[in-house]
């Protein structure tokens, strides 16, 4: 192979993708080039790598209007919810980690048994090495460099390829990186298909891939050719559950919120609603009274309701209405579709068939089913069916309904009395279960991902276990038979 300075690679790189032309013997050097730096990085104090986090930080601020225009160009998302979807979180991740790297990085001493009396033991949080992280294109910003925060954090290099279909914030992000890392350290690689192929060849040490359950099973048997760990944030269809104590103007406020906020393109938006048969007309009465007054009566002239990513996505959620429609499903409201922007009204639909496309398929828009329940264990039993999702949601104000509830299903996580508000907890591990998803983040949860946890013993003074090496005789072995009964 050529020798190429890591700059110039780097800038060869970017030139390819800009042209879309896919240059594999590039791409394979720029990762040798991370190899051979990985230790060098991976040594970084406390002290640097929080400089680090706080030049990251600096340059999101400096940038922060160009991430707002970007967003904007990509699918007319309104500059407030970038603010709140997009930036804060990434700046919680690094205010946090900076708070905590200290004690994360500090060798965690562990209880040594008597057994193994006259030694200590303790977990060093060592990097993993070169990780990948390719990130999906409803929350591009934040879903980057979120776990681009605990990577770095954690001490690795970082390829990053981010998803071609929000082209605008992609080249934001390339400036971000580039100012702030050597391309020896971190890289952020544009492209298509064709280029996420050619990265999951490399035998990174971790992968971090958020998007789709099938496109994950695709990254995982990829990785699994080179033992690579992973962490799946994927998604699935997360229920919502309004029982007959539930305060319905609260429920029907936060389920509108988090359901219509960026065009419900939102892995942990309620995705359909469970409501007591006694609640239905309020509760639908008072949701299209807050859809009405956060979008008004016409939400294509509302400048804070976004739209459908693209074209692709705008024809998969119409195929799933008129599915749903011809199987019987009545539209509560909404319905409008302009197809030359991409828009869908924010939609309510019962008498959904539970065998329809939007009902077998994780939604990803602005459609919300609502169906009515009678009896909690013939509920509890329905979603216990169905794959685990990323999130539950549950509105009682009776803990013997919610407790029943949680012990009886399984989620990624959740909230009670609210939704989707979860993930802005930097404390709370953040990740699905099985098909929703594989490994945690944000916060210590999101270091761990990126490190591996090297159990260490150092031995002191000698101990009862060198007494009893070979050859064994009938006095080793009433050592052995009192150390298995007591020790």
């Amino acid at each position: 192979m050529p020798h190429y300075s890591t700059q110039h690679l780097y800038n060869m790189i970017t030139a390819e993708v800009q042209n879309k032309v896919s240059d594999v013997q590039q791409i394979r050097a720029l990762f040798e080039s991370q190899k051979a730096n990985q230790y060098a990085i991976g040594n970084s104090s406390v002290s640097e790598r929080r400089t680090k986090l706080s030049k990251l930080h600096k340059t999101i601020l400096h940038y922060r209007t160009d991430i707002k225009k970007a967003l904007h160009d990509d699918f007319r998302k309104h500059p407030s919810e970038v603010d709140m979807t997009d930036i804060y979180p990434v700046i919680s991740e690094i205010k946090h980690a900076k708070s905590h790297l200290a004690s994360w990085m500090k060798d965690q001493s562990v209880h040594t048994p008597l057994a193994l009396l006259g030694s200590s033991s303790y977990i060093k949080y060592e990097p993993k090495g070169v990780v990948l992280i390719i990130s999906p294109w409803n929350f591009p910003f934040n879903l980057t460099f979120g776990p681009f925060v605990s990577a770095i954090a954690a001490g690795n290099c970082v390829m990053i390829k981010p998803s071609e279909m929000t082209p605008h914030i992609a080249k934001v992000m390339h400036k971000i990186v580039t100012e702030v890392f050597e391309p020896n350290e971190v890289a952020l690689i544009e492209g298509g298909i064709e280029t996420s192929t050619e990265l999951l060849k490399l035998s990174f040490n971790h992968i971090f891939f958020t998007g789709a359950p099938s496109i994950g099973k695709v990254v995982m048997e990829a990785a699994a050719k080179n033992l690579t760990s992973v962490t799946l944030e994927l998604g699935g269809k997360s229920p919502t559950i309004v029982d007959e104590t539930a305060d319905l103007e609260l429920a029907a406020k936060r389920i509108a919120w988090a359901k219509w906020a960026n065009n419900g393109q939102i892995c942990i938006a309620p995705d359909f609603v469970y409501v007591h048969e006694s609640q239905k007309d309020k509760f639908l009465s008072m949701t299209q009274k807050y859809i009405q007054q956060y979008y008004g009566n016409d939400a294509a002239t509302e400048p804070s309701y976004n739209r459908i990513v693209n074209r692709r996505h705008f024809d998969r959620l119409k195929s799933y209405i008129d599915d749903a429609v011809s199987k019987g499903a009545n539209i509560i409201t909404g319905g409008q579709l302009k197809e030359a922007e991409n828009f869908i009204a924010p939609m309510i639909m019962t008498n959904v068939d539970k065998k329809s496309a939007l009902m077998t398929n994780e939604i990803f828009g602005p459609i919300l089913p609502v169906y009515t329940y009678d009896k909690l264990e013939d509920l509890v039993e329905e979603i216990r069916s169905g794959e685990k999702p990323l999130a539950l949601y549950i509105f009682s104000k009776n803990n013997k309904n919610i407790n029943y509830i949680l012990n009886n299903t399984r989620a990624g996580g959740g909230c009670i009395n609210h939704c989707a508000v979860h993930f802005y907890n930097t404390n709370l591990p953040f990740g699905g279960s099985n098909n929703s998803g594989i490994g945690k983040s944000h916060g210590f949860e999101g270091f761990k991902s990126f490190s591996n946890g090297r159990g260490i013993l150092k031995q002191h003074l000698p101990n009862a276990l060198e007494l009893l090496v070979p050859p064994f005789n009938t006095f080793k072995q009433k050592i052995i038979d009192l150390t298995i009964k007591y020790f």
